[in-house]
């Protein structure tokens, strides 16, 4: 599905938020595996689970069509920032949810560009019967948790020693809900 672009302006960077488009392709395989690389945040080490450019295309298509899909991205000067994805599915019985992910270059972090992806998605979720959004997040990530929580989210459970990070420990992922 997609939604009309939107402007934004905040500590004097300027950027819009748009429906991704099928020529993003190669500037998100590009994006997602940097920014793979800049955090632990993410579920993947660079170059794990890698999509390319033809994989970007085709998920942006399905998406595009899909009425319980949303993928968005976030440009500055026409330079892709950070992207936010809803995946829903067609099963009667979970039709009314989605799983929301989010991913943000470092460079352009503080910059409000996660929350307002956030917020697009939901005001899109709100608008076309989602009742509920899924996401999940690692618990040393607490700018992301203070951010879900004040949007509505709540922690709904916790895997425990989920991921294994660089330092040689293990951590926690919290799931996270957001109910209409």
């Amino acid at each position: 599905m997609n939604i009309n672009q939107k402007e934004f302006d905040v500590n004097r960077l300027r950027y819009v938020i748009r429906s991704a488009k099928v020529e993003d392709g190669k500037s998100l395989a590009k994006v997602r595996l940097q920014i793979d690389g800049e955090t632990e945040n993410m579920d993947r080490k660079p170059g794990e689970a890698y999509i390319d450019e033809l994989g970007f295309r085709q998920l942006i298509q399905e998406d595009t069509i899909s009425k319980s899909n949303l993928f968005l991205v976030a440009e500055v000067n026409g330079k892709i920032a950070g992207f936010s994805r809803c995946e829903g599915n067609s099963l009667k019985r979970t039709a009314h949810k989605v799983e929301f992910g989010i991913a943000v270059l470092k460079e352009f972090w503080g910059h409000g560009i996660g929350k307002n992806l956030l917020q697009q998605s939901i005001d899109w979720a709100d608008n076309n019967g989602i009742k509920k959004i899924s996401l999940s997040v690692l618990e040393t990530n607490e700018k992301a948790i203070i951010l879900y929580k004040k949007y509505g989210f709540e922690v709904e459970g916790r895997l425990k020693n989920d991921k294994f990070l660089s330092d040689g420990k293990f951590y926690d992922t919290l799931v996270m809900g957001r109910l209409v």
